[in-house]
């Protein structure tokens, strides 16, 4: 028979050779560790390097009774059974939230005591457990182990897959007890209770917003200092926070993950859905307590509420007047800068913004698909539409203090009064002449911004040679 100690330290050395386990669980007898050929972690037993292996292989030899759910090792489907049972051995003496293993309760205590041993090498950022780092780590090496089977995105981590596929499936299993509202995300349900408690504990000492969670605080707080640390990485656009980057890499790629069941038609984002399918309800839960109006949106509300209120938040730097709605104020300060940058594939004639362009492109094609509903006439924009509408209209409830003559909105009768006062309160930065009404200057910029194709189309309306 050969001898005992020499078979032993044949066996450690094919071990290590080629990783296979002998399940004795002993020490390495030579004193030297084990090393894993795929990784080369190293392992002073052979019980520890046969576990370890079951990471690359995946084989989980341990199975639950209760679900089927596998595992690597005895002593996690231990801890996973009482998922199962409901026991939680472990509890916090801050907080006295309990947990299924004792690791879980280490690093929950670290919310409390604000620790985060796990740092960054490449951003600095450190977090409160290893896993939470790795995962991390794949945002900086672009590493994508999971991928969806219905639109093949990839994810650095199974969980943030399985949030995912409920997109796909419509499962939300987290339910409000209080208003029955579902929500994917476990986060987004306590973060939504908050709304309930009415209680905002982040409260922004510049402007005394409040907000359910520090996080939003943290975010709202750039609006102030003007900071935007989440850039693009084609187009380099930059951003306050990463919520707005998110939404906004989905301009870049043809993803839309929600569609509508309805009609078909496909969302980047699930707000978007969200408020696509009021369209189809024809739900309008938010009600204007001043006039009646009722709005899809809380957001609609809030920006209709300023006609009552006369708030226009958003001031143009270079001429004080201020707007509404950003989007308008974007809009006007292309009257200051010239900017042109959409042009007509027909004639060449550009314009400063996008739907102008497109209003105008109905010209050349004829298209008149804005109907009025009581005479049948068709218009090229909903706004052409809506000035028609109020010629049907009976009631022309704003009258003329000067000569009696009546009009269906308020705007329209400032405008007229403007006639008598000989207000024109519109200038041209340019040349200093003014106008009465904001349409009549931006007419007017035309002589400026394109005097030769403006002089050329006169020419043409009057049939008068210029030379």
């Amino acid at each position: 028979l050969p001898n005992t100690h020499t078979h032993c330290t044949k066996t450690d050395h094919e071990i290590k050779d080629s990783n296979l386990s002998s399940s004795s669980g002993n020490t390495n007898m030579n004193g030297k560790s084990l090393s894993c050929n795929v990784c080369g972690k190293n392992f002073k037993q052979s019980s520890d390097l046969t576990v370890h292996m079951r990471i690359h292989t995946g084989e989980t030899p341990h199975h639950c009774k209760v679900c089927g759910k596998g595992f690597s090792v005895t002593s996690v489907l231990k801890i996973h059974m009482r998922t199962h049972t409901g026991e939680r051995p472990y509890s916090c003496e801050t907080c006295g939230k309990s947990f299924t293993s004792s690791s879980s309760l280490t690093i929950h205590r670290r919310c409390h005591t604000g620790e985060r041993p796990h740092s960054c090498t490449s951003c600095e950022k450190a977090f409160s457990c290893s896993k939470a780092l790795t995962i991390h780590m794949r945002t900086h090496t672009g590493h994508r182990l999971y991928f969806c089977e219905t639109c093949s995105k990839g994810f650095s981590c199974n969980q943030s897959l399985k949030i995912h596929m409920r997109i796909h499936t419509g499962e939300k299993p987290f339910t409000c007890t209080i208003c029955r509202k579902s929500f994917r995300h476990k986060g987004s349900l306590s973060l939504h209770m908050k709304v309930h408690s009415g209680k905002k504990t982040f409260s922004c000492k510049l402007c005394g917003k409040g907000f359910f969670i520090e996080s939003r605080l943290t975010d709202h707080m750039r609006i102030h200092t003007g900071e935007k640390p989440f850039s693009c990485k084609t187009c380099h656009k930059s951003f306050s926070c990463n919520q707005s980057l998110t939404a906004h890499t989905k301009v870049h790629s043809s993803e839309r993950p929600y569609s509508c069941e309805k009609c078909g038609k496909r969302f980047r984002h699930s707000g978007s859905l969200t408020f696509h399918l009021k369209t189809h309800s024809g739900q309008k839960p938010f009600s204007c307590e001043v006039c009646g109006k009722h709005f899809i949106a809380s957001r609609a509300l809030t920006v209709h509420m300023r006609t009552h209120t006369g708030e226009r938040p958003f001031s143009c730097t270079t001429c004080s007047k201020s707007f509404s709605l950003k989007c308008i104020l974007k809009d006007h300060m292309t009257t200051h800068s010239g900017e042109r940058p959409f042009s007509c594939q027909t004639c060449g004639k550009s314009f400063s913004l996008k739907r102008s362009l497109q209003v105008h492109v109905k010209t050349h094609t004829g298209e008149k698909p804005f109907v009025c509903g009581t005479c049948g006439k068709s218009f090229k924009s909903s706004s052409n539409l809506l000035s028609h509408m109020h010629t049907h209209a009976a009631d022309r409830q704003h009258s003329c203090m000067t000569c009696q003559k009546s009009f269906s909105t308020k705007y329209l009768l400032t405008v007229h009064t403007r006639s008598h006062t000989g207000e024109n309160p519109y200038v041209c930065n340019t040349c200093g002449k003014s106008l009465s009404c904001g349409s009549s200057l931006k007419a007017h910029m035309r002589i400026h911004t394109d005097n030769k194709r403006f002089v050329e189309d006169v020419g043409k309306s009057s049939a008068l040679r210029v030379v």
